[in-house]
């Protein structure tokens, strides 16, 4: 595995609340009208399907009464240490952007996939058609965003044109554009969660309430112990939804042995 020693000032990260989550979905739609992510060929074939934020649904497999559900928003996780960047032989992909998102040029993108293999959160996609919108329906593009050809692989970015728009209006309000203030760069998906499950922020600011609230005994994220450091974190009061997060065995306890 890799090591990324670099610093970022700020790191931007998610804290997902799934007690509050109800799969409603309105974050999926969010992100694909915003990322100009194109109705598809066929819905019915998930083989085929783009969705740069998936929501899943997790069961504590007991039967009534004591059956239990949650749900899961899973977006790309912006690991720490990525375990798609050194695989891909163009440099498509890289650790290197402003508050640790991961980057995904899509121009340098030949197709092979090896990041789409490599990534233990299935959250990368192969675009297996070229974007097509029905009539009048290209007029609601997000001009900030620039549409993918098929044949190269998409992830979710954090609404990165929302981040440098962001950082524009700080300089023209005469402000610190290294210093954001906690609420000027939101992503689409925190912005439409109806029910504000989605918190996010700096992840290394104390003031913020992501870092709060990722530091909570309920916050988890996913397969941690392979090491690779998500700055997506998740919140459930619900051990058995905590436990969901890992491969842990029956002797172990979340988070630990």
């Amino acid at each position: 595995m890799v090591l990324y020693l670099k610093e970022f000032k700020y790191k931007w990260g998610m804290v997902i609340d799934l007690d509050s989550c109800t799969g409603c979905g309105a974050c999926m739609v969010a992100c694909q009208a915003e990322n100009n992510i194109a109705p598809p060929v066929d819905a019915s074939d998930k083989r085929y399907s783009l969705t740069w934020l998936l929501v899943y649904e997790l069961s504590n497999k007991k039967p009534y009464p004591d059956h239990d559900v949650a749900y899961m928003p899973r977006p790309c996780l912006q690991c720490g240490h990525p375990n798609c960047v050194p695989v891909c032989p163009v440099i498509a992909t890289d650790k290197n952007q402003e508050g640790g998102i991961v980057s995904q040029v899509n121009a340098r993108c030949i197709g092979c996939r090896y990041c789409m293999a490599a990534c233990p959160y299935h959250a990368r996609y192969f675009n297996w058609h070229d974007p097509v919108w029905p009539e009048g329906m290209e007029k609601t593009l997000t001009p900030d965003v620039s549409t993918r050809p098929r044949g190269v692989v998409e992830k979710c970015l954090f609404c990165h044109h929302r981040f440098m728009y962001a950082r524009d209006k700080a300089r023209i309000e005469g402000r610190d554009p290294n210093a954001l203030a906690e609420g000027d760069y939101i992503p689409a998906c925190v912005e439409m969660c109806p029910t504000g499950a989605i918190t996010f922020g700096d992840l290394e600011n104390p003031e913020h309430r992501v870092h709060q609230l990722s530091k909570s005994p309920n916050a988890f994220r996913l397969l941690e112990r392979l090491g690779t450091d998500p700055q997506v974190y998740y919140y459930s009061k619900r051990e058995w939804v905590r436990r969901l997060g890992d491969n842990y065995l029956e002797h172990e306890t979340v988070g630990g042995v």
